[in-house]
């Protein structure tokens, strides 16, 4: 049997904890706002036609954030379309994803939903074909108290006080071709900014997104941030990363190691984002925002223009596997050890549409295995991120070379003395046999040893631990903190 071992120390501190790491996605897209989280007349819908299934499911997943209503989707998005009584709203065609949007599910039934769920709104403005004016209009809608058109609409509209969306994304994917609204580095940058400046001036406790590569195969990645960040860098609180990972041609090694491909993304945009402070001798350290990530199968994506024109199509419903899971969980927990600079993350996306969860019309709503790894961590990563720097043997893969075997993140609360320890075994051919060294927790004890298909035997005052074969772990502990 292969070994490793690592150190759990509270002095190996990363950084803080930001809650808003464990965030979703909710776009207009397929079938995740209809017949996902929104559906009148369903058997288990409330009032507004929200799917209270789907609901206790996202808490039960852990949600913190929703990001809304795109995506793709956003750019050619007009945001008063879905606000006001639903029998006067236009039926539009949506260019994104060639599909035809009745806006009965907009800003007021998604400020609905997130405050059911208890989670926060990260509203997206549409830069791509619209721009400033429309942004802080929207902007004026949403958070003003009242006294102007556009606020005492929404008051008229049934929502008397502010809805205090805090989080804003310029745009979307602006660096991509497929984007309504396309444009270069140096004209998204501009844009951005004179956005920012305008919102700020309405709202100044706003939060502001910018967008970054929509990955890191983009031909335009790194110089695409630069040029961007040079132009909006005193305007934005956040560089938005998204990246989507499969496996290709059964290497499933190569698939269990791509993790090392988004903690190489994190360091080079933090590198780029800290290259542009030099440059401008700002003050301000802006962090990530990696809004857009998860496992989706492209090769079975054909593209937008194979679509025929339809209300609310099944698109990428991908299945997923227990493999699958275990790379999420290797995201996960490179999100958590980038915790210094990565202060927002969104699964991509919440219901349907290469989700956790998925649905059936006027049916029942399921996990998938990928929901496993997500609301484990939501549910225990608190406090402080920790560094443990596994030594570990290697695997080979073909895509990134040699890996660890093991991948590894550590959360502690200081507050209640919770220890968290999220590990993935990556060899597919045995287990490995995880020494841990807890000189730094005083009394520290094994509790329980959690695996995808369930609990593994833990006894008090172990140590070592069997990690199975390509598995996701959770090691939770019990420890005297007042030590």
């Amino acid at each position: 049997m292969n070994v490793a071992q690592l150190t759990i120390d509270p002095a190996f501190r990363i950084g803080r904890i930001d809650r808003r790491l464990f965030g979703s996605l909710v776009e207009h897209m397929g079938r995740c706002v209809y017949t996902g989280v929104f559906e009148p007349g369903h058997p288990v819908a409330d009032e507004l036609g929200l799917r209270t299934d789907v609901l206790d499911l996202a808490r039960e997943l852990g949600v913190t954030v929703v990001r809304y209503p795109g995506g793709n989707f956003v750019s050619n998005y007009r945001w008063e379309d879905g606000v006001g009584p639903r029998d006067s709203r236009p039926r539009r065609l949506d260019l994104a994803w060639r599909s035809i949007e009745t806006n009965q599910f907009g800003l007021g039934e998604y400020m609905a939903w997130v405050r059911r769920l208890g989670a926060e709104p990260m509203m997206a403005v549409n830069l791509g074909t619209r721009g400033l004016t429309e942004a802080v209009e929207l902007l004026e809608y949403a958070n003003f108290p009242g006294g102007t058109r556009l606020s005492d609409q929404r008051i008229k509209n049934g929502d008397t006080e502010p809805y205090g969306i805090k989080l804003w994304c310029l745009g979307n994917e602006a660096d991509g071709p497929w984007q309504m609204g396309h444009m270069t580095a140096y004209e998204y940058g501009r844009l951005a900014a004179e956005t920012g400046r305008a919102m700020r001036r309405l709202d100044p406790g706003i939060e502001l997104v910018a967008c970054g590569s929509s990955g890191r195969h983009m031909p335009t990645f790194g110089s695409w941030e630069a040029t961007v960040l040079e132009q909006c860098y005193d305007q934005v609180d956040y560089v938005s990363m998204h990246a989507y990972y499969e496996e290709h041609h059964g290497d499933t090694d190569s698939f269990l190691a791509s993790a090392v491909d988004m903690d190489a993304f994190i360091d080079e945009v933090v590198a780029t984002a800290d290259h542009v402070k030099a440059k401008l001798r700002s003050p301000k350290r802006l962090k990530v925002s990696f809004d857009e990530w998860n496992v989706w199968y492209q090769r079975d994506w054909h593209g937008e223009a194979a679509l025929e024109w339809r209300q609310a199509p099944r698109l990428i419903e991908d299945n997923y596997s227990d493999i699958d899971a275990v790379v999420v969980g290797t995201y996960l927990i490179s999100l958590l050890g980038h915790a210094d600079r990565v202060g927002i993350a969104c699964q991509a996306q919440l219901a349907n549409v290469i989700a956790p969860i998925r649905t059936e019309p006027g049916g029942p709503a399921w996990k998938q295995t990928i929901f496993h790894p997500f609301a484990h961590m939501a549910g225990l990563a608190r406090g402080d991120a920790l560094r443990v720097e596994p030594v570990a043997p290697r695997i080979d893969t073909d895509a990134y070379g040699p890996v660890p075997a093991l991948t590894a993140a550590a959360s502690h609360d200081p507050e209640t003395g919770n220890l968290a320890l999220f590990a993935v075994n990556r060899d597919r051919t045995g287990p490995l046999a995880l020494t841990l060294d807890l000189r730094g927790f005083n009394g520290a004890r094994l509790c329980t040893h959690r695996v995808l298909d369930g609990e593994r035997p833990a006894k008090p005052g172990q140590l070592t631990v069997e990690l199975p074969p390509a598995s996701w772990n959770v090691l939770e502990f019990s420890t005297d903190h007042h030590a």
